[in-house]
C-alpha cells in the first residue's frame, strides 16, 4: 500500500494507534495479534466470523460528495406547517462558535463539575430563561422534545396526585398530534386512561389526576384557561400547560394562568428544524414538585473558597440511583441544544425577542387581514403565529395543490381546514406569496397589529438579569461564548476514558453535513417525495444497523437511549399482548445491568426482580433459572447488558438467552457497550431478541455536553411488526407499539453522522475499531493493575472494551476516597472515568480506540504518580486531611495567593508530572460543595446583586 492511498483511508484518522503502536501494545500483552487477542476476550461461542455485509469504506471526501449527492434529492420548500417546529435562524455566532465547535460538542455529561462550569452556566441560563418565560419556580436542564416531555410530566402528576386510584389523563384535542400519540403510548403500560376532548366541556370527577393543554392551540387558537385550571384544581388535578416559548414572550405565561407544569421545545430560539431534531424540549414547574421532576437540574453551589459553582443538584432523583423505584428513565438532557436555545436568549435579550416575537405576530395579522378581505372563512378568535382557514374539501385541496406549485408546504388539517404557520424568516414578500396561493392581495399600507385580548397580554418581566442584557454584540457574544468554553475540558484537551459511554472522536467530516441548509431546513411534516435524501440515508442505514447486529428490524425513532430502552421494552410487551400472553409483566435484571434498565421496565409496566452476579462479575446462573423457573408464568423478559457494565463477556450468554426463552420470556440487550461487538459478535446471532443501539456511543455521535443522543432499536423478525410508528407520517410495524419520540425519525439530523462514520470505516475498519478499543482497554488494564487492582477479568484473563480498577482500599489506608483521586486527575489535565458505578469505590475506564499509545501512557502514569501521592499518606510523610489529594482541584487563583500554608509545594499542586506543563487544563473553581447545593437548593441565575458584590 503506498503512502497515498494510506492517508486516504479514514480508519487510519479514526484509531488513535499507529501500527507500531500497536505491535508495542500487542508485546506489553503477551499477545500475537489483534485477531488472537480478540479471541481471547470475545467468548468463542458468540464469535462472528465473516465481514459484516456493508459497502466497502469511502474516504472522507467521497462520503461528502455522497452525502452532496444525497442532498440533493432533499428540496427545501418555505414550510409553514408549524406543529411543534418552525424555521428560524440560527445567529452565525451561534453556529460556528457552539453547534460546529469540538471544544462544546465533544464535552462529557457535567458530573465532574469542576471542569464543566461553562456549560452548566449555559444551562442555567437556560433554566432562568425557560422559568421567566413560563412564569413557573423552578426549570430543568432540558429533555428530548416537547411530546416526550408531555410524557414525562403525565407521569409526574400520577405521581404527586393526592387522589385514591385515580388513573385518568385529560388532553385537550388541539395538543399537537404526536404530543396525544406518545401520551397514548406511554398511558398503556401503566394502566393510565388518556380522554381527549374540548377543555371548555370536560368534566372532572374523582379519577383525573392530571390535564394537558395546549398553548397555543396547534391550530393556533390561544385560549384563556383560568377557568379550566381553575376547575381542575377544585377537582384535586393538575394541569400541565405545552406552549410555545417566543409566543410567551407576548401572552401571559403559564404559571401566571395558574398551571402547575409547562413544556414544550425551545427549537424555534435558533436551533435548526432538522428533519425533527436534535431540539432541547423544556420543563418547569412549582417548587413542590422540584424532587419529583424528571431529567437533570443544574444548582448553584460554592466550592472549597467559597466562589460561586454550578453543578447537577438533587441527583438522588435520578434513574441510576433509584433504579426500580425512578418514575423516570432519561438520563440525560439536550444539553448542547439547549446551549444554543439559551445563547439565543442571551444574544436577544427580552427586547430582540419580544421584537421577534411582534414581526411574526404582525405578519400574522397582515394575512389574516388578506385572507378576510378575499371572503375566506379564518377561524377568530386570539392567535399568534398560526392561522386556521375552513373552506370545502375542493377548495383545500386547490389550495394545496398551489401552494405545492409555488414550493410551499401548508398543514392540512381536515379535508375542510388547513393551517398556515409563520415564524422569524417569514418576510413581507413570503406573506404575500402565501396572499396569492389564496387568490389573495396583503394591504401595500400593511395592518394593524391584531391584539391579543387584554387578558392575555403579558404584563411581567423576563429575562432581567445582567446575563441577558451584557452580550448584544458580536464581539460580547463571542467573548462569552469563549469564555465559557475555556471552563470545561473536553476531547479537544485530553481523553475522556469514562466507561459505559465510549468518548471517541467525532470525525470532523461526519459532523460537517448536519448544518447544510438541505438537511437541517426541513421540517418533519414535509411530504416525504420532498425528503428522499433523507429516505435513502435512513434505509442505508437500517441495513447497516441491521448487519452490525444481525437483526432484520431497525426502528431509528427513538431519539435517546433512554427512548430505545423503552421502545424495545414495549415491542416485546406488544409481542406478549398479540399472543394472547398480556399477563406477562415481570422482568428480570442482573445487578450487572445498566443503570437506566430498571426504570425503563418500570415505565413500561413490569414488575422488577433483580438477578445476582457471581465474584467474577458474571450473571449467577443458578439464581437466573430459579428466579426464570419462580416467574415462568409472568416471565415477559430479561434485560441485560453485554458486555456487562463489569467489563466482562460473558462466557454463557447463549445459555442465558436459552434460559430466558425456554421460560416464555425475551431477551432485551442493552447496547451501551456495542463498542466491543462491532464485527466481532452480533446479537442476533447469539440469542437476543431486540437490542438498543446508542448512536452517541458507538456510533460517533457526539456526547454534546450530556446530549444529543440517539438510541434506535435493532429486532429479530419475530418482533419487527410491532416497531414504533407515527400519526403523520407512514412508517414503522405493520402492528405498531404506537410513538415513542415526537418525530418519525428521532433526531434525523445527526443521523448523518453515524452514516458517514459507517461509511467511511467499512466493514474492515469497524471490525478493527473493535479489535484495538479491546486492545487498548486492556493495556490501561495491564498497566494499572499493580497499582489498582482490576476487578474483573474474563476467563482468559482480559477484560472487554473497559475496565473497573479498585480504589476501595484507600479509604482505610489513607484516608482517600473515590472522588478524591477523580479531583485530584483534573490537575493532571485529565477528566476522571466513571466514578462508583457499577460498584462503589471504584473507577470504570473506557479508553476507546481513538487513543494513542502516547494518550493512554499519559493517563496511565497520572493515575501511577497519583498511586505515589497515596503512597505518602500511607507511610505518613502527608497527613490524611490536608494533602494534596484532598486539595484538588487546584485552581490559578488559589496557586497565585499570598498564603501558602499547605504540607505540599504550589508546583506539586499544578505540575505534578513533567509533561502536564505544556498540556496544562485549569479548573475555574476548586472542589464543589454538594451538600451545600443541595440544601440550599437554588437553580436559577444569580442577582444581580451577587454580580455586583464580585
Amino acid at each position: 500500500m503506498n503512502s497515498a492511498s494510506l492517508v486516504a483511508r479514514f480508519v487510519d484518522r479514526h484509531i488513535g494507534p499507529r501500527n507500531a503502536e500497536i505491535d508495542t501494545m500487542l508485546r506489553a500483552l503477551g499477545a500475537t495479534s489483534l485477531e488472537a487477542l480478540g479471541n481471547e476476550a470475545v467468548p468463542a461461542a458468540i464469535r462472528f466470523n465473516g465481514l459484516l455485509d456493508l459497502p466497502a469504506a469511502k474516504t472522507e471526501a467521497e462520503a461528502l460528495a455522497a452525502l452532496e449527492v444525497l442532498a440533493a434529492k432533499n428540496q427545501v420548500f418555505r414550510s409553514y406547517i408549524g406543529t411543534g417546529y418552525h424555521d428560524c435562524f440560527t445567529p452565525p455566532v451561534i453556529q460556528r462558535n457552539i453547534l460546529e465547535n469540538p471544544g462544546w460538542y465533544t464535552q462529557y455529561t457535567p458530573y465532574q463539575a469542576e471542569i464543566s462550569q461553562g456549560r452548566l452556566e449555559a444551562l442555567v441560563n437556560f433554566q432562568q430563561m425557560v422559568m421567566d418565560l413560563t412564569g413557573l419556580d423552578v426549570a430543568g436542564a432540558s429533555l428530548l422534545d416537547e411530546g416526550t416531555a408531555a410524557g414525562e410530566a403525565m407521569q409526574m402528576l400520577a405521581d404527586v396526585c393526592e387522589l385514591q386510584d385515580a388513573d385518568t389523563f385529560f388532553v385537550a384535542s388541539n395538543c399537537h398530534p404526536q404530543t396525544i400519540a406518545i401520551l397514548e403510548t406511554r398511558a398503556r403500560p401503566r394502566g393510565f386512561k388518556i380522554v381527549v376532548g374540548d377543555p371548555q366541556t370536560f368534566a372532572f370527577g374523582d379519577k383525573v389526576f392530571g390535564a394537558l393543554l395546549q398553548y397555543p392551540g396547534t391550530d393556533g387558537q390561544v385560549v384563556d384557561y383560568r377557568a379550566f385550571i381553575e376547575r381542575a384544581h377544585a377537582a384535586r388535578a393538575h394541569v400541565a400547560m405545552a406552549c410555545d416559548l417566543l409566543a410567551l414572550t407576548l401572552l401571559t405565561p403559564p404559571g401566571e394562568l395558574g398551571a402547575d407544569v409547562a413544556l414544550g421545545s425551545s427549537q424555534r430560539f435558533g436551533v435548526p428544524m432538522g428533519y425533527g431534531g436534535p431540539h432541547a424540549a423544556f420543563f418547569a414547574t412549582r417548587n413542590e414538585h422540584t424532587r419529583k421532576m424528571p431529567g437533570r437540574l443544574i444548582g448553584v453551589s460554592k466550592d472549597a473558597q467559597g466562589k460561586r459553582a454550578y453543578r447537577m443538584s438533587l441527583q438522588t432523583r435520578e434513574q441510576h440511583i433509584r433504579r426500580e423505584k425512578a418514575t423516570s428513565n432519561i438520563c440525560t438532557a439536550q444539553v448542547l441544544l439547549a446551549v444554543m436555545a439559551s445563547m439565543y436568549a442571551v444574544y436577544h435579550g427580552p427586547a430582540g425577542l419580544t421584537g421577534i416575537a411582534l414581526q411574526v405576530a404582525q405578519l400574522a395579522s397582515t394575512l389574516r387581514a388578506a385572507l378576510l378581505r378575499k371572503g375566506l372563512a379564518v377561524a377568530s378568535g386570539a392567535v399568534f403565529d398560526t392561522l386556521r382557514i375552513d373552506a370545502s374539501a375542493e377548495q383545500i385541496a386547490s389550495f394545496h395543490e398551489e401552494a405545492g406549485k409555488r414550493r410551499m408546504n401548508l398543514r392540512v388539517l381536515s379535508p375542510t381546514s388547513l393551517c398556515v404557520a409563520l415564524d422569524e424568516t417569514t418576510t413581507n414578500q413570503d406573506v404575500a406569496d402565501l396572499a396569492a396561493v389564496f387568490g389573495a392581495q396583503i394591504a401595500e399600507s400593511g395592518e394593524p397589529l391584531a391584539g391579543l385580548p387584554a387578558a392575555l397580554r403579558r404584563t411581567s418581566a423576563f429575562l432581567t438579569h445582567a446575563v441577558f442584557s451584557s452580550h448584544h454584540s458580536e464581539t460580547e457574544m463571542l467573548r462569552y461564548i469563549r469564555q465559557l468554553e475555556s471552563r470545561d475540558l473536553s476531547l479537544t484537551h485530553s481523553m475522556i476514558a469514562l466507561g459505559s459511554c465510549t468518548m471517541k472522536l467525532n470525525a470532523t467530516a461526519e459532523m460537517m453535513p448536519i448544518t447544510w441548509p438541505a438537511w437541517c431546513k426541513l421540517h418533519p411534516f414535509i411530504p416525504q417525495e420532498q425528503a428522499l435524501g433523507y429516505k435513502e440515508i435512513f434505509g442505508q442505514l437500517e441495513a447497516a444497523l441491521a448487519a452490525i447486529t444481525g437483526f432484520p428490524g431497525v426502528s431509528l425513532q427513538p431519539n435517546a437511549g433512554s427512548q430505545g430502552e423503552l421502545a424495545g421494552l414495549l415491542v416485546i410487551r406488544e409481542y406478549h399482548e398479540k399472543r394472547g400472553q398480556g399477563h406477562r409483566n415481570l422482568c428480570l435484571i442482573p445487578t450487572s445491568a445498566h443503570g437506566t434498565n430498571p426504570a425503563s421496565a418500570v415505565m413500561a409496566g413490569y414488575q422488577v426482580v433483580l438477578v445476582k452476579c457471581d465474584d467474577q462479575g458474571n450473571v449467577d446462573l443458578v439464581d437466573l433459572g430459579e428466579k426464570a423457573q419462580k416467574h415462568e408464568a409472568n416471565l415477559a423478559a430479561l434485560m441485560i447488558t453485554y458486555p456487562s457494565t463489569h467489563g466482562v463477556f460473558e462466557e454463557e450468554i447463549r445459555s442465558i438467552c436459552t434460559t430466558i426463552h425456554k421460560h416464555g420470556g425475551q431477551v432485551y440487550m442493552d447496547g451501551a457497550n456495542l463498542n466491543a461487538l462491532v464485527g466481532l459478535a452480533r446479537p442476533g446471532d447469539f440469542g437476543a431478541d431486540v437490542c438498543h443501539i446508542n448512536l452517541h456511543k458507538t456510533f460517533c455521535i457526539p456526547h454534546g455536553g450530556g446530549g444529543p443522543g440517539m438510541g434506535p432499536i435493532a429486532c429479530a423478525a419475530h418482533l419487527a411488526p410491532y416497531l414504533p410508528g407515527h400519526p403523520l407520517v407512514k412508517m414503522g410495524g405493520e402492528q405498531s407499539l404506537g410513538t415513542i419520540s415526537a418525530a418519525p425519525w428521532g433526531s434525523a439530523d445527526i443521523l448523518l453522522i453515524s452514516w458517514a462514520y459507517i461509511a467511511m470505516m467499512g466493514p474492515e475498519g469497524l471490525r478493527r475499531a473493535t479489535q484495538v478499543a479491546i486492545l487498548n482497554a486492556n493495556y490501561i488494564a495491564q498497566r494499572l493493575d499493580p497499582h489498582f487492582p482490576v476487578v474483573y477479568k474474563g476467563g482468559k484473563g482480559r477484560v472487554a472494551h473497559e475496565c473497573i480498577v479498585d480504589l476501595r482500599a484507600f479509604k482505610k489506608s489513607a484516608g482517600v476516597e473515590v472522588e478524591d483521586v477523580a479531583k485530584r486527575l483534573m490537575d493532571y489535565g485529565f477528566h476522571a472515568p466513571t466514578m462508583s458505578f457499577p460498584i462503589p469505590g471504584t473507577l470504570m475506564i473506557e479508553p476507546t480506540e481513538s487513543e494513542s499509545l502516547s494518550e493512554l501512557d499519559r493517563f496511565c502514569e497520572a493515575l501511577i504518580n497519583i498511586r505515589h501521592e497515596i503512597a505518602a499518606i500511607e507511610e505518613g510523610k502527608q497527613p490524611q486531611q490536608g494533602n494534596v489529594l484532598k486539595g484538588a482541584p487546584h485552581t490559578a487563583e488559589v496557586l497565585l495567593s499570598d498564603e501558602w500554608t499547605k504540607p505540599y509545594s504550589r508546583h506539586q499542586a499544578a505540575y505534578p508530572l513533567p509533561w502536564v506543563k505544556v498540556r496544562k487544563f485549569w479548573p475555574f473553581v476548586g472542589r464543589i460543595d454538594n451538600v451545600f447545593g443541595d440544601r440550599n437548593f437554588v437553580c436559577a441565575c444569580p442577582p444581580i446583586e451577587s454580580y455586583e458584590n464580585a
